[in-house]
């Protein structure tokens, strides 16, 4: 059947994958959409991740087939820049059988969305959120706390919390749905950008987007409602355009994370703030838990790792070393 299809291409193009479902990868051009399936050879060359997955630039042998739902075939997938991943459901952590499930190719940025109140923020889901991100190389990495209306009258204490995260480096936005507050912030870090707009389920994303673009919220929570229905059959990723230019990524897959190729000793890399420490520990194989000389326990002892960010480190350490088999 391949062969008959290729007899009818009409011409090559390139473009952006912006969904995939069951196969089939739709792949925004110059010249519009064009749904499309893998080339059978690249099928067989890949077996251990996703060859194509939202994000990814590709080249495309469109096709003139009265009737068939595939306008074209994906002939090649230039080289990621970097990737979002996780450990694939049912693959087993640590061993031979463990595959890799590629949820974003090349982001510009992850914006991670918690909540002041309603839920309360959850520091250590967003602890394990940024070893992802650090992991992928992602190039900005921005926190937005959203209903801050819900705590107008004492707010010090959710930016006393966040606050230690904008001083290592991450840009907090605070922000409101309800009120507007901080919405032309975060409308202005989205356009133009490749973005992951994700957190726990309660904190208002849908919201946040219909606030920024009409509608927009509504159109991701189609996508992830069906990722979700559809999460042990079909796998449904998409890119959704902004008016104003760029993509943004809900993604369900990232809120049960095991980080893909994160063994326990690397941890340390991905603590932005106790990376800098790791290279003057005594040993150098150091776990940074009970070894004498640590650097990174006298840089906690200072001050300069805050307890709270230590203590996460220590747990998700634990977590992958009783998930990981060597």
């Amino acid at each position: 059947m391949e062969r008959e299809r290729r007899k009818d291409v009409s011409e090559r193009l390139t473009g952006l994958v912006i969904r995939t479902q069951s196969g089939f990868f739709t792949v925004q051009t110059d010249e519009g959409p064009i749904v499309c399936q893998l080339r059978g050879k690249l099928k067989e060359e890949y077996k251990e991740t996703d060859l194509v997955a939202i994000g990814d630039r590709v080249t495309v042998e469109r096709l003139d087939i009265e009737g068939d739902i595939t306008q074209g075939i994906i002939v090649e997938v230039a080289p990621r820049e970097r990737v979002l991943s996780r450990v694939a459901p049912r693959s087993a952590v640590g061993t031979s059988k463990e595959r890799e499930q590629v949820i974003i190719a090349n982001p510009d940025q992850a914006i991670f969305v918690f909540s002041a109140a309603q839920p309360s923020p959850h520091v250590r889901m967003l602890d394990r959120f940024l070893v992802a991100a650090e992991k992928a190389t992602i190039p900005e990495i921005r926190i937005c706390i959203n209903k801050m209306d819900l705590v107008a009258k004492n707010p010090t204490p959710t930016r006393d919390t966040f606050a230690v995260y904008e001083r290592i480096g991450y840009p907090v936005l605070y922000v409101s749905a309800k009120t507007g507050e901080g919405i032309a912030a975060l409308h202005d870090a989205l356009v133009g950008k490749i973005s992951v707009f994700t957190g726990p389920s309660g904190v208002g994303k849908t919201s946040l987007l219909n606030a920024i673009e009409p509608d927009l919220g509504l159109r991701v929570a189609e996508v992830s409602q069906a990722t979700e229905k559809g999460r042990h059959t079909t796998r449904y990723s998409e890119l959704i355009p902004l008016a104003d230019g760029g993509y943004v990524a809900d993604t369900p897959g990232i809120r049960a994370l095991s980080p893909w190729d994160v063994e326990p000793d690397e941890l340390d890399a991905y603590f932005i703030e106790i990376a800098p420490h790791v290279a003057y520990c005594k040993f150098p194989d150091c776990t940074h838990t009970h070894e004498p000389d640590c650097a990174v326990r006298e840089a906690v002892a200072r001050g300069e790792i805050t307890e709270e960010r230590y203590d996460s480190y220590l747990r998700l350490r634990e977590m992958l070393e009783e998930e990981y088999i060597y």
